[in-house]
């Protein structure tokens, strides 16, 4: 919210002028009281004058740089809120780059971007190592991921041994590989080698090049995947799993000196997440624009499944998404097991878009 600003005068000539127009007026005012002709009350002259003495201005547009880490469905909110102009309305000049988490939170801090979103994992380990920054948003609250192994992998003995791919030890799909693991009933540091191979589209090609046996996956890469031979071993999304996969990130020198820009920032994202639940036909076309994609049946697939059924209408941040990334990363970094993760989260700016309505 930008306060209307407030002048006094200082000028000598002003205050003299003030005087001498006090009495005249004081003066008039007498005379309408006493029946003398004047400006009737609720006039045009008298309610345009009112209202030009309480506008709040509006608030003056703002560039911002904003990363996202992967050409993936959790970014639909943030890409249908720039194609929709919902940044525009907020008069904020969003221009989006897409860093991945590994180089998007170093960005962040040293301030080549404003927001990112990005791991709620890396955040976490970059502030237990020292760094400052602040979760105003959830995008993606939930696991979006399915475990996809090769047609030869039928059960969890079969995955013994192999290869399981992610993007970067202490990712996202990091946490989630090794969650997914364990509720098979597998050891992820024994019984499988886990392999760092790059991007969401990179542990794609890396399945089908056959570098790896397994890994997660969503919509539209496990469509692909699976018109390939590979298949289902766990689903993590259906059980719809509290998970900082995805978060709206700002350094907290940021939003101190920055609150009302911040507000506008998640203002605009819940206006976005409203617009794209409601209309199939804009989501589609923005997933075709960002996966730079013609495929009607997998674009629709994707919308299906991250806009009505990830995808939160009140992205809160909640310590619980947190929880395991806590405890995959805190068994190895004591400084990540003993970090109170309430320091990072600020709930303020989506409980006032909740207050004001703009989830409805």
């Amino acid at each position: 919210m930008v306060l209307p600003f407030w002048h006094s005068d200082s000028d000598g000539e002003v205050s003299q002028m003030r005087r001498a127009v006090s009495v005249p007026i004081a003066l008039a005012l007498f005379a309408g009281a006493c029946g003398g002709a004047g400006t009737a009350p609720g006039s045009a002259s008298s309610g345009g004058a009112a209202a030009t003495a309480t506008a709040t201005p509006a608030p003056a547009p703002v560039d911002l740089q904003v990363s996202y880490s992967n050409v993936i469905g959790d970014e639909l909110p943030l890409w249908a809120t720039k194609e929709g102009g919902l940044f525009e309305q907020q008069k904020l000049n969003v221009t989006l780059q897409n860093i991945a988490s590994a180089q998007g939170v170093p960005a962040l801090i040293a301030g080549q971007t404003q927001f990112a979103q990005v791991g709620g994992s890396e955040t976490l380990s970059a502030n237990a190592g020292g760094a400052d920054l602040v979760v105003v948003a959830q995008i993606t609250g939930v696991y979006p991921f399915v475990l996809e192994v090769s047609s030869d992998i039928k059960n969890t003995t079969d995955l013994k041994g192999k290869k399981v791919g992610v993007s970067s030890v202490g990712s996202s799909s990091d946490i989630a590989t090794r969650v997914a693991l364990r509720k098979l009933g597998l050891d992820p540091d024994k019984d499988v080698t886990i392999v760092a191979v790059g991007s969401s589209q990179q542990r794609t090609a890396a399945l089908l090049a056959g570098a790896i046996q397994a890994g997660v996956s969503q919509p539209p890469d496990s469509i692909a995947l699976e018109e390939k031979g590979f298949h289902v071993l766990y689903d993590l999304a259906s059980q719809k799993l509290p998970s900082a996969n995805t978060s709206v990130v700002v350094k907290r020198d940021y939003l101190n000196a920055n609150r009302g820009v911040v507000q506008r920032y998640v203002d605009a994202l819940f206006l976005g997440i409203k617009k794209v639940k409601s209309d199939r036909a804009f989501g589609v076309q923005v997933l075709k624009k960002y996966f730079q994609s013609t495929d009607d049946k997998a674009m629709g697939a994707t919308y299906e499944f991250y806009a009505l059924t990830v995808t939160p209408s009140q992205p809160v941040p909640r310590p619980e998404q947190f929880a395991d990334a806590q405890t995959t990363l805190g068994a190895t970094n004591a400084k990540v097991k003993d970090y109170d993760v309430t320091k990072m989260l600020d709930q303020s700016f989506t409980k006032s878009a909740i207050d004001r309505g703009l989830d409805k």
